[in-house]
């Protein structure tokens, strides 16, 4: 069997029917997935949220599936240059000997240094594009079918930054008060719905912290505002993939770490894993969240 990321399973190893999907035989068995990479850091502009993926896979017996987690990328730090980019978050990966799934690392948030904005960066989903004096600065791009741009039209003479995109939506920007976070995607996989991969609020020039450049829905951090001493936002959710929020004069957020989920038909679970995962049962099915490193052998 040959599974890419984000393209499905092999129909050499289920079938359909009007009941559903099916396993063919004793030898494997079809479960659900969920992986999320790690968010991008907050520039001045908003982090990506990390590239999300879900489906269904024909686990095969005996063999082992491991989870990489990706972590969130660092905020911005202070220093000139392109190095005030926030960075991007790491991949996460679902992996074994013939299937590979892998969710894109967030794009970190364009920097801001003194007139000069920087262009968010290309990520699961892209980072929101960064302050700036004289010229409209752009969104980073973000990876088909697993997330949305960061803001996609800058504003010229705007002091405020945009947002990092998130796993449903474009970020947003704003001329005086920063952009909001695109939103993230919601999913059932645990037995209830929960909202991932939301991306970074974008930096204020102005204005009351988290008016209008709050994280997107599914852990985006919020953006800070420059002025009065205001709060300097905060940093994506981990283990959702948020963006981090941006800032404009000091070190930014960070973006969360991702996560993996698999539900299990309860029937087939062999109870066989390493690592920590979060073990529940939803149904008929028993679900594995990895919040770190580890595997589960079919």
């Amino acid at each position: 069997m040959s599974v890419k990321s984000g393209t499905g399973f092999s129909t050499s190893s289920i079938r359909s029917s009007s009941a559903g999907i099916k396993s063919v035989g004793a030898s494997s068995y079809v479960g659900n997935y969920l992986v999320v990479a790690g968010g991008g850091g907050g520039g001045s502009g908003g982090g990506g949220a990390g590239g999300l993926l879900s489906g269904q896979i024909a686990f095969s017996r005996n063999v082992v599936y491991t989870a990489t987690i990706g972590a969130g990328g660092a905020g911005r730090t202070t220093t000139t240059g392109l190095s005030s980019n926030g960075a991007n978050g790491a991949n996460t990966s679902l992996s074994s000997s013939s299937v590979t799934v892998t969710s894109t690392g967030g794009g970190g948030g364009g920097g801001y240094t003194g007139a000069v904005g920087y262009v968010g960066l290309v990520g699961g989903s892209g980072g929101g594009g960064g302050s700036q004096t004289s010229a409209a600065i752009i969104g980073g791009a973000g990876t088909v079918g697993q997330g949305s741009a960061g803001h996609v039209i800058g504003i010229i003479n705007s002091n405020s930054a945009g947002a990092g995109g998130g796993a449903a939506a474009v970020g947003q920007s704003d001329f005086f008060y920063g952009g909001n976070g695109g939103v993230g995607a919601n999913n059932s996989i645990t037995g209830s719905s929960v909202s991932y991969a939301g991306g970074g609020g974008g930096a204020s020039y102005q204005g009351t912290l988290g008016v209008n450049n709050l994280g997107g829905n599914g852990g985006g951090g919020t953006g800070g505002c420059d002025q009065y001493g205001a709060p300097q936002g905060t940093a994506g959710t981990a283990n959702r993939g948020g963006g981090g929020g941006g800032t404009r004069e000091t070190t930014g957020n960070a973006g969360g770490s991702g996560v993996i989920i698999l539900s299990i038909p309860t029937a087939s679970y062999t109870g066989t894993y390493t690592g920590t995962p979060t073990i529940t049962t939803s149904g008929t099915n028993t679900i594995l969240q990895f919040t770190g490193d580890g595997s589960y052998t079919a």
